[in-house]
């Protein structure tokens, strides 16, 4: 997107014109529309950002590139990470645009703000930057569909590993956003149902470029396991400052609670050797993830990861249920994105639930030696895989109005 289509984006974005009737009829025999509002300049920009386009585009590529005769269009713009300009740039496209699905959406704030616009104008909305497992709790919306982690997942899967692993007592450096107090309150949750205990925590503002106030805080508290409940640069920076200020020298652990591949190539090998993630995808996975790392990495310098992934996997499903159900109509589309599968190169016959969690198989991955790489990027060793019924929360525990009974 160019500076000046987003700079027209935001003013139109600050006016929220009512919808024009005509307008939109003469766009429903034009290009289907896909926006997606990332971070384009912010601490997520690597994670999701540019590449997320790039995802996008490749899944309406392979889907042939038009939609029941009408060509597909991506648009992308910067939501900066606020609730208020992606509520409003959502309201804006939908509204004057004619943008038939959302997606993206970067922080979690962000994200349940655009969630809340799509369920009142009845837009699909494919999320896979937000985090919040509260997007199909609490938040849920018959029209949001959650293709990438959740903060659920991501703190069973690392949280009770390392707990039964010996790091039963806990101490959390938190993102203070709704990212970080979901992802601290979920790992808290896994790390107590194993038999830990919490020493304490401590909140960082986003975007925050010193931590060794909060690194003092932690050490201090004398827990085995320190928690970061961080992502994107604010992760890479504590991460960092935590090696320089010698955190694990008094034999405290490090739980890096959401780590992707693009967080290892900024950081290096070396610096995250040992360190234990959860994700559900890995570029490196099979030959189909590798194939289509390939195609990514011709458009980008780095390897692709889970929100990348989920991206792809978003839209394509997507496009897929619209095919199905002959058009774009909201509640005809997310019926049929639940009762169709997912079926692409990572997913195999996986089910959207009815609160829209998709059900991914989960895996615990250790960042391996740089000695031991065999190709460039060869960064994870397998440590076990998660079955979906253990790796995400079950369905009524979540508190989704739309669960009944």
């Amino acid at each position: 997107m160019s500076r000046i289509e987003r700079r027209a984006l935001l003013a139109g974005a600050t006016a929220l014109p009512l919808a024009r009737p005509g307008l939109l009829r003469a766009q429903a025999r034009g290009p289907v529309q896909i926006g997606l509002l990332s971070d384009m300049s912010g601490p997520f920009r690597d994670v999701g950002g540019p590449g997320n386009r790039v995802a996008a585009e490749l899944a309406v590529q392979d889907f042939g590139g038009s939609l029941l005769g009408r060509p597909i269009t991506v648009r992308q713009a910067d939501g900066q990470n606020r609730a208020d300009v992606s509520a409003a740039l959502a309201r804006e496209w939908i509204d004057s645009l004619g943008v038939d699905v959302l997606a993206d959406g970067a922080a979690s704030s962000s994200g349940l703000a655009i969630q809340e616009v799509c369920r009142e104008k009845k837009r699909i909305y494919i999320i896979t930057g937000p985090a919040t497992s509260d997007m199909t709790g609490a938040k849920c919306s018959p029209y949001g569909m959650h293709f990438g982690f959740d903060t659920y997942a991501l703190a069973h899967g690392t949280g009770t590993a390392l707990t039964r692993s010996g790091g039963d007592s806990w101490y959390f450096i938190t993102s203070d956003y709704a990212f970080g107090h979901a992802l601290e309150r979920d790992t808290m949750a896994a790390v107590r149902a194993a038999g830990g205990k919490v020493l304490g925590a401590v909140r960082a503002p986003l975007n925050n470029a010193d931590f060794s106030s909060f690194l003092i805080q932690a050490r201090a508290s004398g827990a085995k396991v320190v928690g970061f409940a961080l992502a994107g640069i604010d992760l890479q920076n504590c991460i960092k400052q935590a090696a320089e200020f010698g955190l694990t020298r008094g034999g405290a652990r490090i739980a890096t609670l959401l780590v992707q591949v693009t967080d290892i190539v900024a950081l290096g090998q070396k610096t995250c050797e040992g360190m234990v993630l959860t994700d559900s995808f890995y570029w490196d996975l099979n030959d189909a993830t590798r194939a289509w790392a390939k195609r990514y990495m011709a458009r980008m310098t780095t390897p692709p990861g889970l929100q990348h992934a989920a991206m792809y996997t978003g839209v394509t499903h997507w496009l897929k249920a619209a095919r199905e159900v002959g058009g774009t109509d909201a509640d005809a589309v997310a019926a049929a994105m639940k009762a169709m599968p997912v079926n692409d190169m990572y997913n195999a016959d996986v089910r959207i639930r009815e609160d829209g969690r998709t059900l991914h198989r989960m895996y615990l991955w250790q960042i391996k030696p740089e000695a031991e790489a065999r190709h460039p990027y060869d960064y994870c060793k397998l440590i076990t895989s998660i079955a979906p019924e253990e790796a995400w929360r079950p369905l009524r525990e979540g508190g989704c109005p739309l669960i009944r009974g």
